[in-house]
């Protein structure tokens, strides 16, 4: 779509982008929705692509990721061999409501930015235990857990200016066991909910991230794997209001399946069918 009331396009930015930032502007990076849908109050468009940020480094301490790396670079990762949940960062992007085409332009960081509830960019990086680097118009940064950055639909804590930089998501999440559930209408549909769970070798604890279904994420933890009973009240007692409506789902309906996938996947870690 073109956006007619762009004026001009910052093609090589600062190194701190936000530095010049301006009432009207929108960050540039693959551009897969900014250009899906009338954008009537921008003027000018800030690309990010021409800043050179590394798009995937591993280490030792984990991986990190370049808020400009496109989905395709991201799917076509070799992991490192001890990444047990490795296979997650694939099953997410599988999980986009995209065709291999837009992988090749989408990024990670703006499929987070965009904060839909169905953001599979979100549930693998809350999942995950990743934290965010995001840079201020000021030239000052701050770190922040992935399960606290949206605060909606389409909600986050960026304020005007700041962009995110990268995500860091740590070795020993990486190594963790896993498992995931995810329910469309249709198969290749958006999500109507989307569950990850992962287990830390040798214990029995249980970490179980709930999106897509929920107006933000929504991260159980518990130090031993819970009974029915428990995990079951946990989901119930969440508040009414965070359960998502759109036409894929009810609340109820996206209720209904958190409680049913938890306990497959609590069973599942029981059995250790992993």
């Amino acid at each position: 779509m073109d956006l007619n009331t762009i004026s001009d396009v910052v093609r090589r930015p600062p190194d701190r982008p936000g530095a010049e930032w301006r009432e009207g502007d929108a960050w540039l990076a693959g551009g897969t929705w900014l250009f899906s849908v009338p954008q009537p109050e921008l003027r000018r468009l800030v690309d990010l692509t021409t800043l050179g940020w590394d798009a995937l480094v591993p280490s030792e301490s984990g991986l990190e990721i370049g808020a400009t790396c496109t989905v395709r670079d991201l799917y076509d990762l070799a992991p490192q061999i001890d990444w047990r949940a490795a296979p997650l960062l694939r099953t997410s992007c599988e999980a986009f409501l995209a065709s291999f085409k837009v992988w090749n332009s989408a990024t990670v960081g703006g499929n987070i930015c965009m904060s839909l509830p169905a953001g599979p960019m979100i549930t693998m990086t809350v999942a995950l235990e990743a934290t965010y680097t995001l840079w201020a118009p000021d030239g000052s940064q701050r770190t922040i857990d992935a399960a606290e950055f949206v605060t909606g639909d389409h909600r986050n804590v960026l304020v005007p200016g700041e962009v995110l930089r990268r995500i860091d998501i740590p070795a020993s999440a990486l190594r963790k066991r896993h498992t995931h559930r995810r329910f469309t209408l249709t198969r290749l549909g958006r999500s109507t909910v989307f569950m990850i769970a992962t287990q830390t070798p040798g214990t029995a604890d249980l970490a179980l991230t709930i999106t897509a279904g929920t107006t933000r994420p929504v991260r159980l933890t518990f130090a031993a794997l819970p009974d029915a009973e428990t995990l079951r009240g946990h989901i119930d007692t969440l508040p009414d209001d965070i359960w998502f409506d759109d036409p894929n789902g009810t609340p109820e309906h996206r209720h209904h399946l958190a409680r049913h996938f938890a306990e497959e996947i609590r069973v599942e870690f029981e059995s250790g069918d992993l």
